[in-house]
Parts: C-alpha cells; sequence; structure tokens
C-alpha cells in the first residue's frame, strides 16, 4: 500500500507566505525559504509552494524564491501559480521544481495539459482544483451536490462542474489533483469530505485534498472518509500549533500507512 503523504503549504504573495480565510484576508505567515527548510526538518513527505497571485496579476511565478527553496531542501516541491506555457513548465522544473501545478490555464485551454504531460511525463504535472457548492438540491434520484471550478485564486467562476472536469484532465495526462475545497479553505471545519470522496473515487491518479483543517483528525478524515491519498495544510503548521511530526504520529494511531523518519 502506498504511503499517505502529509504536505505542508506555502502559499506565497510578494516574496512572502500568506494565510487567509476562503482566498482571502491574506495574514503574513513568514518567509518562503525559511518555512520551507524548517517543513524539511520536520518530516514532510513533500512541500507545495503556490504564488497565490501570479494569475490574478498575469505575471511569471517567483523563480528565484522557488530556486532558493529548492536548494535548501530534499523533499519534493511542487510549485504553481502563473504557469501558462510549456516553458514556464521548463523553466520551473530547471529551478528545482519536482513537480508543476497548473490550474487557469488547464481550464482556458485543456490541451495543454496533455502537451505537458507529453513533454515531460504525468509524474510531474499536477491539476489544481479550486471548486465550491454551488448546488445542493436534488430532484432525482442519485444526483447530489454540485461543485463549481473556480479560478484566477479563486476570482471567476466557470461555469464548470468539478467532478467532470477532474475526470477531463487526467484522461488528458494530469498525474494528480490538487484539490482546493475554497468554502473550507483557512475555516478549520475539515475538509469537504463530499467533494472530495467524489473527485478522489472518479479518477484513478492520487488526489490531494486541500483546504480547512484545523485538527489533526482532521487529516485522518481526508483520507480515510474523503479517499484521498494525501493531505495537505497551512493554518495548523504556519503559526506552531501542530508540527508535521505529530500529524504524521497521529496519522499512524489512527491505522493509515506513514512514512516515519527515526
Amino acid at each position: 500500500m502506498f504511503k499517505v503523504r502529509v504536505i505542508p503549504c506555502l502559499d506565497v504573495k510578494d516574496g512572502r507566505v500568506v494565510k487567509g480565510i476562503k482566498f482571502l484576508d491574506l495574514r503574513d505567515a513568514g518567509d518562503p525559504v525559511e518555512s520551507a527548510i524548517a517543513y524539511d526538518a520536520a518530516g514532510a513527505d513533500e512541500l507545495t509552494f503556490l504564488d497565490i497571485t501570479a494569475s490574478h496579476e498575469n505575471r511569471d511565478i517567483i523563480l528565484d524564491v522557488v530556486r532558493r527553496t529548492a536548494e535548501a531542501c530534499f523533499m519534493p516541491l511542487t510549485v504553481g501559480g502563473g504557469v501558462r506555457t510549456v516553458e514556464d513548465i521548463r523553466k520551473l522544473l530547471a529551478s528545482g521544481a519536482d513537480k508543476v501545478s497548473i490550474n487557469t490555464a488547464a481550464v482556458a485551454r485543456r490541451g495543454f495539459v496533455k502537451e505537458a504531460a507529453e513533454k515531460f511525463g504525468d509524474q510531474c504535472i499536477v491539476v489544481a482544483i479550486d471548486a465550491k457548492k454551488v448546488s445542493t438540491k436534488v430532484s432525482q434520484p442519485g444526483e447530489s451536490a454540485r461543485w463549481e471550478i473556480f479560478t484566477h485564486g479563486g476570482r471567476h467562476p466557470t461555469g464548470l462542474d468539478a467532478i467532470d472536469y477532474a475526470r477531463e484532465v487526467v484522461a488528458l495526462g494530469a498525474g494528480e489533483i490538487l484539490l482546493t475545497s475554497m468554502d473550507r479553505d483557512g475555516t478549520r471545519q475539515g475538509f469537504d469530505i463530499a467533494l472530495t470522496r467524489a473527485i478522489a473515487d472518479a479518477v484513478t491518479v492520487p488526489v490531494i485534498a486541500s483546504g480547512g483543517v484545523g485538527t489533526l483528525e482532521h487529516l485522518v478524515e481526508g483520507i480515510r472518509d474523503g479517499h484521498a491519498t494525501a493531505v495537505l495544510a497551512a493554518s495548523i503548521f504556519h503559526f506552531g500549533e501542530r508540527s508535521v511530526r505529530e500529524a504524521k504520529d497521529y496519522m499512524a494511531r489512527a491505522g493509515l500507512p506513514m512514512r516515519l523518519d527515526p
């Protein structure tokens, strides 16, 4: 059985780590390189680095910060934000990223996912999905809630159904889905389990659950109930409430297969 991954996330704006609630009300959480070094030493399985305003501001990702982060760490690094072209991916991989996350550009042009996977391999292409519940109305047997994709840091609705979109990008070559519930982001109320499970059960690639972690039990729920293969968190780690090692020990005691360093 694959080991469950615990992945801290660095949301970066203007070269600083920030954390908000439902993509808004951002507050400073430190220097990204220093944070990455600390997480590496703490035993994080991977690190995700998202330049959260690059697409909205129509600019390139901060390559020097990526390079300094990669040079300081040994864990796998996924980087996203403002990735629009195959050349952007090449630059990020050359700067030390192990995987590249695509969000807005994949929605705008689905063929980009296929091109990227064919050129660099699907193992390093992550499609990030930011989804918000837009309907809970059930009019026929078998119907369930509907979640819509949003882009540009959650600013632009697309009308796309999250589950259908996830299936589509995986068919095009996405090797992993980074799934964030916009309704739960920063709320500390736990993952949107229904959304996570719906996506995880619909695709054949790993799904990273994101958005809403407030307790260690929430991490367990994302795997056990949401069927995710990895869990991503920010607030509980950034502000020193819990350590990565505490999280992994707790999840191991709950019976999940974890990689525990001595």
